[in-house]
């Protein structure tokens, strides 16, 4: 019997990667988060393999998505930026991503740490969806239109609700995986 993945991971072995070892998985680390929600921002109207290719460039331009030290960085950065190509060298989303670094650590103050804020979105319990065809699975929720809205209001940038899903099944809280996918677990909340 031949193994069934996700339709959407089967362009590339990076994709294959990505899908079977991180995408949909329960993320709780903040740096994490921040490096997800970084990644997920810098993707908006490009391709995700574009992204998946990039990552390591922007592990070292995004000081290893250390949200402190990202929050810390300036104009200056951003000029030296939008000239890296191991980047997507787009001016508002190297910005944005400066801006909401300086954003999430206020969540982090505020909540005490932002993967509590962040999962409380859904009851600290992960969205089992029962998905039999990549047209069914949605672009965007009623949960990820409220998530984006909150981090908007908390002066995130480039985090709409299409993103905000993305960033959601990426991290775990929805669980997109095919039902036939031999990558679908039913993941258990950690804590």
């Amino acid at each position: 019997m031949e193994s069934v993945r996700c339709n959407w991971c089967l362009g590339s072995p990076e994709y294959i990667h990505y899908h079977d070892n991180e995408w949909g998985i329960p993320v709780y680390d903040d740096q994490m988060l921040f490096e997800c929600i970084v990644l997920e921002s810098a993707q908006a109207g490009l391709s995700w393999i574009t992204i998946l290719r990039k990552r390591e460039g922007y592990r070292a331009a995004f000081h290893n998505f250390d949200p402190l030290k990202v929050s810390k960085m300036t104009p200056a950065d951003v000029e030296r930026l939008v000239l890296d190509k191991s980047i997507v060298r787009h001016r508002a989303k190297i910005e944005a991503t400066i801006n909401n670094a300086k954003a999430f650590l206020k969540i982090v103050e505020e909540f005490g740490s932002f993967s509590d804020y962040y999962w409380a979105f859904s009851d600290k319990k992960i969205i089992n969806n029962q998905i039999k065809a990549h047209e069914d699975i949605p672009a965007v929720t009623e949960l990820s239109t409220k998530f984006a809205k909150d981090l908007k209001k908390r002066d995130f940038k480039f985090l709409g609700a299409t993103t905000c899903y993305a960033f959601m099944q990426a991290t775990g809280m929805v669980n997109d995986h095919l039902v036939d996918c031999i990558s679908r677990k039913e993941h258990k909340l950690n804590g």
